[in-house]
């Protein structure tokens, strides 16, 4: 118990001291000086590269990189993630879950620290078929998310099956390591091709999600031990998450990449505490999985019609009390606050004095904190949370 107190307090401690020293050491702009100009020179002469390959333009080819990307999207795997989970893949679906968290927060932090510019548009000719491609164009290029959740994520996924069907044919294995190059090459072929990236930014992205999956596949069983049999889970995932919204660079502009840490890293809080609770009645390996007499199809596809709606509602209900109750525990405290599009009639309310919390900052000037970050938090929490813990109890009392 001590050592495990032990290594909690010091890994918070740890992030603590680094929010405050890269704060004042301006950490952030020190390293933006050093490798922006060096990615954007790169960036600019990729651009020659970007036109020859939109040379082969063809109303086909932009459908089918704009589909592929949009299956490898975090709005893709925030919806696949719960259906992996009521499959019976427990294991595979938190571990996902978490590294797909680890993986944006990872490649938002590099993005906003480089603040590396997407290729000119025009000359470069910029497609994006959807509202979430849109808004990736307002972040900064380096290096191409797309590319690294699919390395992380299908090498992971590749992993898993691999392990868990014993597969020790190597002509199996090297098919498998193939389609993961193969789907690796055409996300990051078809990111340069919808004008969205350079080359400089996919082999970033290629080389940071090299690092970061085998980072993980060295640490993914003692995450997993700790989440489901672990001391202090909740308290130090609760501390942990709170952190990390702290322990986020300042871009040189505003971008959306902020608003997807926040997200995810309620989501990876909710998926730990529901998991904490309920790992002996709901997600052990015993479960039933799916195509098994235990789980039929038909039996899934009543959990899918019991479950999406459950969760959307849930993640409603969340964002309302989040709306509600954030603003009326700040005021209390002191804690100055505004909001950037959830509660507007906050940012009418001005106030001079300085708040009991904001006396107690090292930094001399006034500072207000933006509600959205916590109700964006709260409101993924509780939908990753219903996802684990409410959901698969209404499919216990259906007997799903």
């Amino acid at each position: 118990m001590d050592n495990v107190a032990l290594w909690q307090g010091l890994t918070l401690c740890g992030i603590a001291s680094w929010v405050v020293g890269s704060s004042c050491l301006k950490v952030t702009q020190n390293f933006r000086s050093l490798f922006q100009p060096w990615v954007a020179q790169y960036v600019i002469s990729g651009t020659s590269l970007t036109i020859k390959i939109q040379k082969y333009q063809h109303g086909f080819l932009d459908a089918l990189f704009s589909a592929l990307s949009c299956i490898v999207s975090v709005p893709f795997y925030t919806a696949f993630l719960p259906l992996l989970f009521w499959s019976g893949h427990t294991k595979l679906a938190r571990q996902m879950t978490l590294l797909m968290a680890f993986c944006d927060y990872v490649g938002n932090c590099i993005k906003d620290v480089v603040s590396a510019p997407r290729p000119s548009c025009p000359p470069v000719r910029r497609i994006t078929a959807t509202k979430d491609e849109e808004d990736n164009a307002l972040e900064y290029g380096l290096p191409s998310s797309h590319t690294l959740n699919t390395v992380c994520l299908s090498g992971y996924l590749l992993h898993y099956v691999l392990s868990y069907a014993k597969i020790q044919d190597i002509s199996l294995q090297f098919v498998g390591f193939t389609i993961v190059c193969l789907l690796v090459g055409f996300i990051g072929l078809g990111r340069i091709y919808l004008g969205m990236h350079s080359l400089i930014d996919i082999l970033g992205g290629l080389a940071i999600g090299l690092i970061i999956l085998f980072f993980w596949l060295s640490v993914n069983e003692f995450i997993d031990s700790f989440i489901v049999s672990g001391q202090n889970v909740t308290t130090f995932w609760a501390a942990l998450s709170f952190l990390l919204l702290f322990a986020y660079p300042t871009p040189e502009l505003p971008t959306p990449s902020f608003e997807y840490h926040a997200a995810f890293n309620g989501v990876a809080f909710g998926i730990v505490v529901g998991i904490q609770q309920t790992f002996h009645q709901f997600h052990h390996e015993a479960v039933p999985r799916i195509f098994t007499p235990q789980l039929t199809f038909g039996a899934y596809v009543g959990r899918v019609l019991v479950g999406i709606p459950t969760i959307l509602i849930v993640k409603f209900c969340s964002k309302a009390l989040a709306k509600r109750i954030l603003p009326v525990i700040s005021k209390p405290l002191g804690i100055p606050i505004k909001s950037t599009c959830y509660v507007p009639m906050l940012n009418a309310k001005k106030s001079d004095e300085p708040g009991y919390i904001n006396k107690l900052y090292i930094f001399s000037r006034p500072h207000t904190f933006d509600v959205d970050t916590g109700i964006r938090f709260l409101q993924y929490a509780g939908l990753a949370w219903s996802v684990v813990d409410l959901v698969p109890s209404l499919f216990s009392y259906l007997t799903l």
